[in-house]
This record gives structure tokens, sequence and C-alpha cells, in this order.
């Protein structure tokens, strides 16, 4: 007997989308069921690495923790990650398969349906349900040609759809409404209900709003789910979420906002700390002089990056705070930008070409066309402290200050550099914050003690919450019964 299937897709981009298949794949997996979630195209720069060495969207790795399964390539087959206004790296089935303008990913959309439909064939062997995630917009029909992300998927599969809105951005029976009318006959068929997201107040207030929806449409309602606010300590599917993080008083940390920042749920352990103020540089704002610890986060095109980061005066502003006795963390691209060189021979990012980085540390880069992905493990140098991560990038970097590992792993390699101040590193390990040891010694550098003792099982705690939220709010049972009508 196939696995049970259902499709979450969207008016627009962060709806809630991600938020809502974590939930419910948390709320079936309780009720026994065998859960896998599933994005069959996903653009994002916030990546996981899956314990067979891959790559996936971060939100399917969340589904998947919800899920209380291993993260997998084939949960999410198709990843694009921007590498600039136009274009992106392709990863499929969690490897790089190239790059592709906007234009030219057109083209390849045919050849990889085959690999999305695989994927979800193997995935429907191993479950009960199989809970779909669209991507943007289930109206863009300018590019349903070819589509493989939305209803394109839905008709190829025959997976029953619940189309999702967001009523905290306004215009939310508009949006609902003109999905309808934009729809092609035959994909507006495989639409079994809507959900609105994100309300605030008195739901009787918008019990009309509901029912006009549902006249309009012809699509019956299947829940009015309230704004969520501990949804904010879920990592973001992109850099838009991060919004409102800062807090008065505590420590401060400053991260320049790249514009092809990367790996950015790095932040998220020091955003829930309570004594931790972590100020998002937009562009165009200078770096606060008050800073304690300035960050400069990972980026999926180093070299354009830090030319940014010099276009908008940052690399000024951490001068002037390394001249203080600020301290100052690279992680992963950052690292690479610390250093007094970048080179790029094979033109991976771009033209091939060679740049002066910051000289904060005396380490340079050259990148290298083998990405290292893995989990890793280890101690921090020289407390002995120990941690968890992973490692995605590439690029060797090496130098005098890399003499001073600033972490050492498990088999023994070094990683990282350190100044002979200690004032200044960079470590190519992602996820250093979420270990709680690694947390409270990045803690007592500051000056700061932590609040939180137990990230990890508290983001647990938060997907139990949604999942019983959802379960309020949302007709969970009609869901299923939608789903068992997959073809």
């Amino acid at each position: 007997m196939s696995a049970r299937t259902l499709m979450i897709q969207g008016t627009g981009s962060d709806v809630g989308k991600s938020l809502i298949v974590a939930g419910l794949a948390r709320a079936f997996t309780r009720r026994g069921l065998r859960v896998r979630p599933f994005k069959p195209q996903n653009m994002s720069n916030n990546a996981a690495v899956t314990p067979g060495g891959g790559e996936i969207g971060r939100a399917q790795a969340l589904q998947a923790r919800a899920a209380g399964v291993a993260p997998s390539v084939h949960m999410n087959p198709v990843l694009l990650k921007p590498q600039s206004e136009t274009g992106a790296q392709v990863v499929v089935q969690g490897r790089m398969a190239g790059t592709a303008r906007a234009r030219e990913y057109q083209a390849w959309k045919p050849r990889l349906l085959g690999a999305v439909v695989e994927s979800f064939s193997l995935l429907s062997a191993q479950a009960d349900l199989v809970l779909v995630e669209g991507a943007g917009s289930a109206s863009e029909v300018n590019l349903r040609r070819g589509d493989i992300a939305n209803m394109g998927f839905a008709r190829a599969t025959g997976t029953p759809v619940v189309v999702l809105g967001d009523i905290d951005r306004g215009g939310v029976i508009a949006s609902l409404v003109g999905t309808r009318a934009v729809l092609d006959p035959e994909d507006a068929a495989l639409v079994r209900g809507f959900l609105v997201n994100r309300f605030r107040g008195d739901p009787a207030l918008f019990a009309d709003g509901m029912d006009l929806i549902a006249a309009r449409t012809g699509w019956p309602a299947l829940g009015l789910i309230p704004h969520f606010p501990e949804a904010a300590r879920l990592p973001a599917e992109d850099v838009l979420g991060l919004a409102g993080a800062e807090r008065p008083g505590g420590r401060v940390v400053a991260v320049p906002v790249l514009p092809r920042i990367a790996n950015f749920d790095d932040l998220d352990p020091l955003r829930a700390e309570p004594g931790v103020s972590v100020v998002l540089v937009e562009p165009g704002r200078p770096l606060p002089a008050a800073a304690d610890l300035v960050l400069l986060p990972g980026s999926k095109t180093t070299i354009p990056d830090l030319a940014f980061l010099r276009a908008q005066g940052w690399d000024i502003d951490i001068a002037a705070h390394r001249r203080r006795g600020g301290r100052v963390l690279g992680l992963c691209g950052g690292y690479q930008m610390l250093g007094t060189r970048i080179a790029d021979p094979h033109g991976i990012e771009g033209a091939a070409c060679e740049v002066p980085g910051l000289g904060l540390l005396d380490v340079a880069t050259t990148m290298t066309p083998e990405k290292r992905l893995a989990a890793v493990a280890g101690v921090s140098l020289p407390e002995g402290t120990p941690f968890s991560g992973y490692e995605m990038h590439i690029g060797d970097t090496a130098g005098p200050d890399a003499a001073r590992p600033l972490l050492r792993l498990a088999d023994g390699r070094p990683d990282g550099a350190v100044s002979a101040d200690g004032r200044v590193c960079g470590t190519y390990v992602h996820g250093l914050f979420a270990d709680d040891r690694q947390r409270a010694l990045w803690l007592g550098r500051l000056g700061a003690a932590p609040g939180i003792e137990a990230y990890e099982a508290g983001i647990d705690a938060v997907l139990d919450g949604l999942a019983a939220h959802l379960e309020r709010h949302v007709d969970c049972d009609r869901l299923l019964a939608l789903a068992a009508a997959a073809g």
C-alpha cells in the first residue's frame, strides 16, 4: 500500500509553508504515523548536511527532525543556492550538478522532474504519510510550464493540495481568491481546501472572511491558525525571518548582512540567549561601536560578498572595532574574508581572480572545486571544550595563524586560525553555538553567562507546542482523509 500524500502550497513566499509542514509532521508522528517531509525544489542558502554527506534545505532538515527521522537528500531533491541576482548553484539529490542562470534553469526542469519523482517514490515507500511543501506561490502561472515545485509536481504525482494564505501580510482574501482565479482548471481541481495562517485577535471577526473565501473559491476552509510566537525560535527558511532579534542590554553581537549570507541559522542560538543582542546590520548602516563581537557569517559567494562589505565601509568599522580591542569571529566564508588574500584560480565564483582579504588573520585561501560536506565533532583549543557541528565549504585556508587552530576535529585535523593576541579567529565549522558547551564558552569569553542550558531540547519543545497548536486550530482528521485520496 502506497503512502498517503498531501501538499501544502502557498499564496506567496514566507507565508509559513515550512513551519506548517514541520508542525503537521510532528502532530501526525505523535499519532503513530511514519511521516516523511518532501520539498521538490527549494531555493535557499541555508542548507543542512545529511548523514550521507549530501545537502538539503535547512527547513527540510527541521521537518525531518519534527518527524523523528534523519534528514535525507531525497527530502529535497533539487536545491537552488543563489550566487547572483540571476544565477544559482543547482544541487540534485544532495550533490552539486552545476550552475544555471534563471532562463537556463527553465531548460533543466524537464530532466530534473525524473530525479524529483524518483526521490518522492523512495520516500513514499518508507512512509505512511508524505507531507509535501510547495515553493514560492501556487499562482506563478507564468512559470507553470515545466514546473516541478508546485502544481507541476502535484499533477505529475496526483497529490492533493491545500493552499495556505498569510493574513499577517494583508490581503489574504484577495490572495486566495486570486490564486483560484489564475489557476488552470485541472490544477485547481487538485486543491482540496485552504488554510489561513498567522491570525491575530478574535477569530470570530474573520468568520465572514473565511466564508467569503470558501464561496469565491469553492474550496473548504480547513483552519484559521493563530499566530504562534514561539516559532521565532525555529530556524528560519530565509534571512528575512531573522528580523526582530535585537533586544536592549546584554552583550552585542554585530552581524553584517551580506547579499549571499549562508547558513545563517548559526545565529539562532545566540539570538535565543536573553543576555545577547544580535544586531543584524543592514546595508547603509555602520557596525555598532558598542559591539562586543563582530561576527562575519557564512557566504555562498565569498569574493563578491567581500567586495560588498568593503563598499559599505564595514571593513573600516571592523578595523576600528579591532583597534578598540574588540573580538572578531569569522564562520566559513567569513573566516576566508579575515585572511590576507582569497584566490579563485578556477573561476568558481565568477571570473578567475585573486583579491586581498581584510588582513586580520595571517592566512590565505584558495578556492577549490571540491566541496566538503560532513558532520564533525572535536574540541576547541586550548580549553578542550567539546563541540559538534558540520562542515559545508569549498576552499583551503593556510598560513601562520593556522598554526594556532581554533578547533581540533575528532580525526585529529586542526580547523581554523587564531590571531596572536587571541582576539580574532575563524573556523569552517557551522553549528558551534547550537552546542550548549561551545555557546557557554563563547559567552564566557564575552563576559556573559548562558541563559539557556539545553538549546536543542528547546527546539523540540517548540515543535511539540506547534503540533499541539495546529491540532487545536486545524482540522487534522480531515487533512488525513484528504491525503488518503492521493492517486
